[in-house]
């Protein structure tokens, strides 16, 4: 199979997303010999305690190996980060017909951001570089890890009836487009970390909270907040206590309809928000009653609305054992009711 530019640096991104789930920073590269794969590879160094097991190298050697030869004239490599000196060095030295990357590296970038050395003309062998292909995947992919590595970094206090979700559990999760928050500091939440969405399109005085049903989390709804974005609404995307990347108390006990709903009118009033519609799953219409119940001088609409099914692994990605699923097995019995309602609930 003859491999396209786009279809190369696809398994590019592939790889970079497998160093993600290593722990390594996400780069992939491929190398293409006349359009055929003949290696892949991703980021290394920690791993392999090797600080020039970056991609590209790592890449290369496994090239060399497969054809028996370091000279790779008739090859091209594919990456999803701007080399850095090292490795730009090394694909010269290589003899690589072309280098196609595609986010740039402006801090240590050497095909062009800080420097570039496949244009330097005291050099014998000039390799073609081409930069910019599915630059934003790469870039989103690399600001997703950063910013996870980041939040995990932080100091977040647990209480001890309580668990968290180890960040590793959501690398393979495709990355959301949206700015994560937490917030531990409600006085309902009494310590307890809960993670949400906040997107506010320019000059919006509509706000959208939407949530999601005992057997999903925020993820499942990012079509919705797409659209929900499209028409100007301000969006309010949290994860319940007890689910996705919010904290998660250990004892079913703790999982109150009326306090979930609580936490989230304090959320609405920390947000500074009024006309709200309120969007719920059908298994969650019964919280959503809640809500409505508590703060109908802000939540002028009550909507029913049903998310895409989530994939398997996204789906239970937040739940490492049977300890972590204390909230989806209450809501599951109080929340999955026969929604005997109508499907909109408009404030008088």
């Amino acid at each position: 199979m003859h491999l396209t530019d786009e279809q190369a640096m696809l398994l590019a991104l592939e790889q970079a997303r497998c160093a993600a789930l290593a722990g390594e920073v996400p780069v992939g590269a491929v190398v293409l010999r006349k359009g055929q794969l003949i290696a892949a590879a991703h980021n290394a160094p920690v791993s392999q305690n090797n600080p020039c097991a970056h991609a590209e190298i790592v890449a290369l050697c496994e090239a060399a190996t497969t054809l028996g030869n370091y000279r790779l004239e008739d090859c091209e490599l594919f990456v999803t980060l701007e080399p850095c000196v090292m490795c730009a060095g090394a694909l010269l030295q290589s003899r690589l017909r072309r280098v196609v990357f595609a986010a740039a590296e402006p801090k240590t970038g050497a095909a062009g951001s800080v420097l570039n050395l496949f244009d330097n003309v005291l050099l014998n062998h000039h390799t073609r570089v081409e930069g910019g292909l599915l630059a934003d995947q790469s870039t989103l992919l690399l600001r997703d890890f950063f910013h996870r590595r980041r939040l995990s970094a932080k100091t977040w206090p647990l209480r001890d009836d309580a668990l968290r979700t180890p960040v590793e559990r959501f690398l393979h999760v495709a990355p959301s487009p949206y700015a994560e928050h937490y917030i531990h500091d409600l006085p309902s939440l009494k310590g307890l970390r809960l993670h949400y969405w906040f997107e506010t399109p320019d000059h919006s005085d509509r706000t959208s909270l939407c949530i999601h049903g005992p057997n999903e989390w925020g993820l499942a709804w990012q079509t919705i907040v797409a659209e929900l974005l499209k028409q100007g609404e301000n969006v309010v995307l949290p994860d319940l206590i007890g689910f996705g990347r919010s904290d998660k108390p250990k004892k079913e006990a703790a999982h109150k309809i009326d306090w979930h709903a609580q936490v989230l009118v304090e959320l609405l009033e920390h947000l500074q928000l009024d006309t709200v519609t309120l969007w719920v799953s059908p298994a969650s219409w019964v919280l959503g009653q809640a809500i409505f119940n508590h703060a109908s001088g802000v939540v002028k609409h009550l909507k029913v609305i049903e998310a895409a099914p989530m994939a398997s692994l996204a789906c239970n990605a937040p739940y490492p054992d049977a300890g972590h699923r204390a909230a989806q097995r209450v809501f599951a019995g109080h929340l999955a009711t026969e929604c005997q309602m109508s499907a909109t609930i408009d404030a008088q």
